[in-house]
């Protein structure tokens, strides 16, 4: 059954609030006929346009609302609707307020031409000037939403989620028919589908939508948390291997080995645990979290995750690799480092920081990864990274191996578990390029000072997050320390005006390697 404007607006904001916009429709060129139609449109919808326009609130939040009407002329969109639309957005931008809308439609309205086609550009170009200025654009595409609604309004949002069962897509079913003789395959112009395949972030119920458009506003508009003040006991992560220069000592009963003593090969193994905490470990233990999904292009990489979340009441967009979806035959490709990029414009978009967690046996070795672009894609994920206008925080958790893993590694801060590490290579593939074996590849891995100790002394960790003595031995304990390193960091970048941190992050990563 389809929702109608009014009952979407009913279901999404509170009570009562919802105040309009809109002004009598413009005029347009109309014959006769188009005249008709559009007045029965009107008598059958209620409503004197495709399109309903206002502002309300949601848990109390200001928002602007755009949503179609299915009933009018099939939420066809004319010059008229355009410019509602358009009129929407604009004084949505000038009152900085976040922007939800919901279409529905068959697309361009065919009885106004091409001069209602063009239409779609004056659109784009508004939603783009909203974003750019730092306001949130959500949208919730409804039963159906096609052609040119869903190439221009409809696929911009910083997140899309869908009606459930609802018909998506650009070239309508009954258009295909008729051009090409054949009906269209079933399945794919499906909300389910694209959220298979990586085109939107979720396929939920109004009531659902309500709930999450809460939370990502609450990320992305809300001010940072004060952190708590920490405990007066012993804190529960250090910052570097100075406070176990004495050797092994003893932590609620458990012994605790000094960070310079472990081998590099031993640290290895250690994160190679199949019970090592992870991304998802962390996200267990943050607050207001909001799942993406894929690229919004039409890929998706179950080898990583993103959200956006808050940890310990600091905002942020966090990105990683996720163990629970890597295996030997399954590792990342080039999708899941454009999934990084988007979370890294997704960022910059809605000025919140950036958080990265590595935690990859390395990049795919495929034909296809090759000819879908990884080198490229790597590539471009350092060169986003490095001038990145938003605050971010990069975290070795566990194996950081190869080009996949250091693609997320440039950030204002970059913080390591005892037990990560950073390599070209995992330590037999550098054994095999330098002895043409894999038996030497514990020395390599010493050699090559991969570990966390290590990269800590060469400047490229900033602070260790210890283990005791392992991660996988106390997950939950450890991804606590981890989730307080992070907002630790988060707080204090926050704080630093935004030319000071890109001067800052550009000295960092252009003296690398050089000794003072």
């Amino acid at each position: 059954m389809t929702i109608s404007a009014r009952e979407l607006l009913g279901e999404l904001l509170d009570p009562g609030s919802f105040v309009s916009w809109d002004r009598p429709p413009v005029p347009v060129a109309a014959s006769p006929a188009y005249r008709a139609e559009l007045s029965a449109a009107a008598s059958a919808s209620g409503i004197d346009e495709s399109v309903l326009t206002g502002e309300g609130l949601l848990r109390g939040r200001r928002v602007a609302v755009i949503a179609c009407e299915f009933a009018f002329l099939a939420g066809s969109v004319g010059v008229a609707a355009a410019e509602r639309i358009v009129s929407a957005v604009e004084r949505a931008t000038e009152l900085g307020l976040p922007l939800l809308a919901s279409p529905t439609s068959g697309g361009t309205r065919m009885q106004e031409g091409t001069v209602a086609f063009v239409q779609m550009v004056k659109v784009a170009g508004a939603i783009a000037v909203h974003k750019a200025a730092g306001h949130p654009y959500l949208v919730y595409l409804r039963d159906p939403t096609m052609g040119g609604v869903f190439a221009s309004w409809g696929s911009l949002g910083h997140m899309t989620f869908a009606e459930p069962g609802a018909l998506i897509g650009f070239l309508g079913p009954r258009v295909y028919r008729a051009l090409y003789g054949r009906k269209f395959p079933e399945g794919v112009q499906t909300a389910e589908n694209l959220y298979r395949s990586g085109v939107i972030d979720g396929v939920v119920p109004v009531r659902v939508f309500r709930r999450i458009a809460h939370r990502v506003l609450s990320v992305c508009c809300d001010p940072p948390a004060a952190l708590p003040e920490k405990p007066s006991t012993p804190t529960q992560h250090a910052a570097g291997v100075g406070a176990f220069l004495a050797g092994p000592q003893e932590r609620g009963g458990l012994a605790v080995l000094d960070t310079a003593e472990v081998h590099a090969w031993q640290t290895v193994l250690i994160s190679r645990r199949g019970d090592r905490p992870g991304i998802r470990d962390l996200l267990r233990h943050v607050t207001d979290r909001v799942p993406l999904s894929g690229t919004g292009q039409g890929e998706l990489d179950r080898t990583v995750a993103h959200a956006l979340a808050r940890f310990r009441g600091q905002p942020c967009v966090v990105f990683g690799h996720d163990r629970a979806g890597q295996s030997p035959e399954h590792t990342m490709g080039p999708a899941a480092l454009r999934e990084a990029r988007r979370s890294m414009q997704l960022a910059a978009q809605l000025r919140i920081p950036l958080v990265l967690v590595i935690d990859t046996a390395g990049a795919s070795l495929s034909r296809e990864a090759e000819e879908r672009g990884l080198a490229p894609e790597i590539a471009r994920c350092l060169a986003d990274l490095v001038t990145l206008d938003t605050p971010t925080v990069s975290v070795l958790l566990g194996q950081g191996s190869g080009g996949g893993a250091l693609a997320l590694m440039p950030a204002d801060r970059v913080l390591a578990a005892a037990n990560g590490w950073l390599a070209p290579l995992p330590p037999e593939g550098a054994s095999a390029i330098v002895h043409r074996d894999t038996w030497h590849a514990p020395h390599l891995a010493a050699a090559q000072r991969i570990r966390a100790v290590d990269l800590e002394a060469d400047g490229i960790v900033d602070r260790i997050v210890h283990e005791y003595p392992d991660a996988a031995e106390e997950p939950v304990d450890f991804a606590l320390r981890m989730v307080e390193a992070i907002a630790e960091e988060l707080a204090e970048l926050t704080a630093l005006p935004t030319e000071k941190l890109l001067s800052e992050r550009h000295r960092r990563y252009r003296r690398l390697g050089l000794r003072d």
